[in-house]
């Protein structure tokens, strides 16, 4: 885990009707690319039901407060195509998802895919996990939401499983196998890097200490990144981690001026103190102007934000 901060994007993966503008995606990959963005990030959805208000609704896992950025006819890319594409068109940025819901897919395919990916990319994946909110979501896989944490615990057990070992053997009352080889391996050493997202509560925490080089906040504990930091480091020293092992998000909001540019040195104010309570990785999600060269746009927020985080 490097333990320089650094700046990721959010990727528009998504669009309010039905076809979104992806022509742009691509620019802005390539311009992050070559402006010095350390990482790019994208979501994920595989389908909706029509129950979206859930998405504000802790208890099925979502965020007091929020809202879902689109309706249910909505068009979400699949992050790992998407990722498998644009690695292909850059040379140099690192993608990640925020986040896959893992347990939707079977777990040796997601061992293979994301292990193409990296291999392909030189390097390049990360993967941040988490349950997700969307019990209709869980239905249309034949998937039970009920035992989603299971599920994702499951899953990316398997995986570095099969990322880490020759042969590999797996036993549980919903899945067996023995003597499984699996090839190629991931280019990065011990396998693909996961980014565990949850708030601070017992089921979460257990999954960041035992599959986890990273966190993810989600409700309370982003709203709060600083609080939430100090109560994810208590529960790694509970569960033997050392959380000085661990990676961590925190994003922040662009600030806009009266003109409507946005305001780089209010933007970036706060990150030193970020960067000081352990964060790693600072993401935002920024929409660059129709009118200006993306590129050169991006190399003024990363100066930007180096200068802030110095």
């Amino acid at each position: 885990m490097t333990s320089s901060l650094q700046l990721s994007l959010s990727l528009p993966t998504f669009s309010v009707g039905e076809a979104g503008d992806w022509m742009s995606l691509k620019l802005l990959a390539r311009a992050a690319d070559k402006a010095g963005i350390d990482r790019l990030v994208m979501s994920d959805h595989v389908a909706f039901g029509e129950n979206l208000d859930a998405y504000a609704d802790p208890r099925n896992g979502g965020s007091l407060g929020q809202k879902q950025p689109t309706g249910p006819d909505g068009s979400w890319l699949d992050p790992l195509a998407t990722i498998a594409h644009l690695t292909a068109i850059t040379s140099r940025v690192r993608f990640a998802t925020n986040i896959l819901i893992a347990a939707l897919r079977r777990p040796a395919v997601l061992a293979k895919t994301a292990a193409t990916i990296d291999v392909l990319s030189d390097g390049r994946l990360d993967l941040g996990v988490g349950v997700g909110w969307q019990r209709e979501e869980y239905e249309a896989c034949g998937l039970s939401f009920d035992g989603r944490g299971e599920l994702l615990n499951e899953t990316l057990e398997i995986c570095q499983l099969l990322w880490r070992e020759r042969s590999a053997s797996y036993s549980s009352h919903a899945l067996s196998f023995a003597s499984i080889h699996q090839m190629p391996k991931p280019m990065q050493p011990g396998g693909i890097p996961i980014w565990v997202s949850g708030t601070v509560n017992q089921r979460a925490m257990d999954r960041l200490a035992r599959f986890g080089s990273g966190w993810i906040p989600w409700g309370d504990d982003a709203v709060d990144t600083i609080a939430g930091i100090a109560r994810m480091r208590a529960a790694m020293v509970e569960r033997d981690r050392n959380p000085d092992t661990l990676g961590v998000v925190a994003s922040i909001r662009p600030v806009f001026g009266d003109d409507r540019a946005i305001d780089l040195r209010a933007t970036m104010n706060g990150v030193s103190d970020l960067r000081d309570a352990g964060v790693t990785d600072v993401r935002m999600a920024i929409r660059p102007p129709s009118n200006c060269n993306i590129t050169e746009y991006l190399i003024d927020l990363v100066a930007a934000f180096h200068a802030s985080a110095a």
